[in-house]
């Protein structure tokens, strides 16, 4: 007679709360039935039984239900709540079955001597308040005992009176209890599920509503909600008081027309789609803040539109972040220049606006003629000033008429909108080596140095950016074999140039196979304890005829005649042969190009050369520069996730000096920021860099990930970059670029001193 074995208050306090407290109220109920139908029973035995049978017996019926009813209204009292003790669910239905026994005593004690008529009326008053269990349905355990022991002593009634008892009156009595015990059970596991029901609901709510709180306690953020005419009926103290109005004059009031108009939200509240991170800007008390809301609509169960509730939080201090990170990848920090990123996308502004209203446009690249003896002689400090005179005395002689720009190291770009006039911008580079040729006054040190200048036309000359600015350093090369401190111009002349290209691209095919390729290893050291922890390998190329061939020359040659994929792969194989036989947990990192990341194909050749030489995927470093973001950067991200996946790390190398890869640095694949090198020196005469250093590595912490500084060559970098929090340290203080050999020498000679130590 169990209820499908549900369980009355084992699954929580809101449950447990609710029977307790449903169970006082029908306490009063059920003691009643109890009493009356006792006093029926009275009446009908009166004269059958001994008088003091009967008042004793009335008393100790309505002495037991007076106390369990005023127990079970003290329970739903003190035993409710986070603070109750709970009730046993043995210790209810003991009483239950006590008071059962005790009604159940004295009828079936007589029932036996009693006539016809009186058996009757006992026995359907057994049957009658088998039905009281009505009001102990909240409870199904002590709804099932009290129904238990009625039917029990009903069927021992019966039992005696078989005798007597008309049949058909037996079966109208057992009709009635059979009616009463199959309605109380069925009623009790309705009332029970719903019971069991609004305490999930009423538990999810509290949780709910405690989650809220602390949403807003704790400064995460504020909520919102509005009506189906946008009228705000809720917002949040929070945001009350970023708009310095108080609640009064808020509430009720169109959301869109207190955050300042802004079309845009009115047109997604029109919409009545839920939409996120939406940002504007708002005029308060305090200046101009950042917010960003997100909304859900709220429909009813009917499907009708009520209105929207979400939230919102202020974004200020991340925006500003953003807007000092976006002005650091499009400067260069120590001129204060335009850096090549931005000179790249000048240009392009340029050219389009010269093919356009064809009107020509100009490219001077620039290269200061003996700088390099001045860093030598007199040190990175006094060279980076006579950067910084440069820098200035440019801007002055190009005014408003172009963009000047640092493309990095000791050469720099004028970007012309107008060249229309070719003797204009010759009189513009005529003017500039002459200003360039003046000495410079640095701590009453007189320093020399010239500059040789490049120009193009665009379209004229190319109709690309990388078309224009291979023109003008093909035309700044010839400036500097014509004897430097002058200025060419592209020309047919020049084709023989280009010529020469052509020629290096077919030497690069064959480079390979020929073996004039190899690797260099530049170590990379801990910043906490200055071990070495792995190298950067760098690619070569001795040329037969040509030489040593510098990357900067071939790199972008490979990348546009489609080599580098195959020179990649050459680099990859090279470097896991090389860490395959250097010791745990030396690591190895290797520069990917944007060409070469943009093929589907690289984390399959990746995964087949860690294979081939047995190699852990944590032990190789793929470094890819922010310009592998420009063109398809879903396809490129699609690539880092895979390699991701194999395990192997992703870094972003030359942190600040592109374009901007800022909002991609959330897709998770990477796990390392490299600060350019520039950063690194000019951060000992430059304090705000060590601010702008600050921010890159607290932005690198907040994406969980490590950070590198590149170009230490002194003890003071080294210690400055350490204590600002930089992880591995690279540059010429701890090593040049090494051989193999040496390379591999040096990481056994760690593993050796590792094992000695151990």
């Amino acid at each position: 007679m169990g209820l499908t074995n549900q369980k009355s208050d084992d699954s929580g306090s809101p449950l447990r709360d609710i029977q307790l407290i449903s169970r006082g109220q029908l306490a009063l109920f059920f003691a009643i039935a109890n009493v009356v139908s006792m006093l029926c029973a009275v009446v009908a035995l009166w004269s059958a039984a001994p008088v003091a049978y009967l008042l004793g017996w009335a008393g100790a019926v309505i002495g037991a239900n007076i106390l369990a009813t005023q127990a079970a209204r003290n329970q739903a009292i003190t035993n409710v709540g986070r603070s109750g003790r709970k009730v046993p669910q043995l210790l209810m239905t003991g009483e239950i079955a006590a008071r059962g026994a005790l009604w159940l005593s004295l009828p079936l004690y007589l029932f036996a001597g009693l006539e016809l008529d009186e058996q009757l009326i006992i026995a359907s008053l057994t049957a009658a308040l088998g039905t009281a269990a009505l009001a102990l349905i909240v409870v199904p355990a002590c709804a099932t005992t009290w129904l238990t022991a009625f039917v029990g002593g009903l069927s021992v009634e019966l039992l005696i009176g078989r005798a007597t008892i008309p049949f058909q009156h037996m079966m109208a009595i057992l009709f009635t209890l059979g009616v009463a015990v199959f309605g109380v059970l069925a009623i009790a596991r309705w009332a029970f599920q719903q019971l069991k029901t609004n305490a999930d609901i009423g538990s999810q709510s509290e949780s709910a509503s405690l989650l809220l709180q602390e949403y807003e306690q704790r400064g995460v953020g504020w909520l919102w909600q509005v009506d189906a005419d946008n009228r705000v009926t809720y917002i949040s103290s929070r945001m009350t008081a970023l708009l310095g109005r108080p609640s009064a004059q808020i509430l009720g009031h169109s959301l869109p027309s207190l955050l300042g108009g802004h079309a845009e939200l009115g047109r997604v509240l029109l919409q009545k789609q839920t939409f996120t991170s939406l940002e504007m800007e708002l005029g308060t008390a305090h200046g101009p803040r950042w917010v960003s809301i997100a909304g859900d609509p709220i429909i009813d169960t009917a499907g009708r539109f009520e209105g929207f509730r979400g939230v919102g939080s202020d974004i200020t201090e991340v925006r500003h972040t953003q807007e000092r990170l976006t002005h650091l990848a499009n400067v260069d920090v120590l001129s204060g220049l335009p850096n090549r990123g931005r000179v790249r996308q000048l240009l392009g502004e340029s050219l389009r606006v010269a093919v356009a209203g064809n009107v020509p446009c100009a490219i001077l690249f620039l290269d200061l003629d003996g700088f390099k003896p001045v860093n030598d002689t007199f040190g990175h400090p006094k060279g980076d000033a006579v950067l910084q005179a440069v820098a200035k005395r440019l801007c002055d002689e190009v005014g408003a008429d172009g963009h000047v720009g640092r493309m990095g190291g000791d050469e720099f770009a004028i970007v012309i909108m107008d060249a229309q006039s070719r003797r204009k911008i010759e009189g513009l580079a005529d003017r500039i080596i002459r200003s360039i040729a003046q000495p410079y006054m640095i701590d009453q040190t007189e320093i020399m140095i010239g500059v040789s200048i490049g120009c193009a036309f665009g379209p004229i000359d190319g109709a690309t950016v990388d078309d224009l600015i291979l023109k003008a350093d093909l035309a700044l090369y010839e400036a500097k074999g014509a004897g430097r401190g002058v200025a060419k111009y592209f020309s047919s002349e020049l084709q023989s140039e280009q010529e020469d290209r052509v020629r290096l691209e077919s030497d690069l095919r064959q480079a390979i196979a020929l073996g004039q390729f190899h690797l260099l290893f530049q170590p990379l050291i801990a910043a906490k304890n200055q071990k070495l922890v792995g190298f950067e390998a760098l690619i070569r190329w001795n040329h037969p005829q040509r030489g040593l061939v510098p990357p900067f020359v071939f790199i972008p040659v490979a990348e546009e005649s489609g080599l580098m994929p195959t020179i990649g792969e050459w680099v990859i194989e090279e470097a896991c042969r090389a860490i395959a036989t250097w010791p745990e947990p030396i690591t190895i990192a290797v520069n990917i190009s944007p060409k070469q990341m943009a093929q589907p194909a690289l984390p399959n050749l990746v995964s087949q050369a860690l294979a081939r030489h047995k190699v852990q995927a944590n032990r190789l470093e793929l470094e890819v520069t922010e310009g592998v973001f420009i063109g398809d950067s879903g396809a490129t991200i699609d690539v880092l996730k895979r390699l991701r996946s194999l395990g192997v790390g992703i870094a972003l190398d030359d942190f600040g000096t592109g374009y901007s890869s800022i909002g991609y640095l959330n897709k998770a694949v990477f796990h390392k920021l490299k600060i350019d090198g520039s950063f690194v020196r000019e951060a000992g005469t430059r304090p705000e860099n060590v601010a702008i250093i600050q921010s890159i590595v607290q932005l690198a912490k907040s994406f969980r990930m490590s950070v590198t500084a590149e170009g230490v060559e002194t003890a003071q970098d080294f210690e400055r970059m350490r204590d600002l929090g930089c992880d591995i340290i690279q540059g010429y203080l701890f090593g040049r670029p090494l051989s193999y050999e040496r390379a591999s020498e040096l990481a056994h000679g760690l593993s050796a001193k590792q094992r000695r130590a151990g």
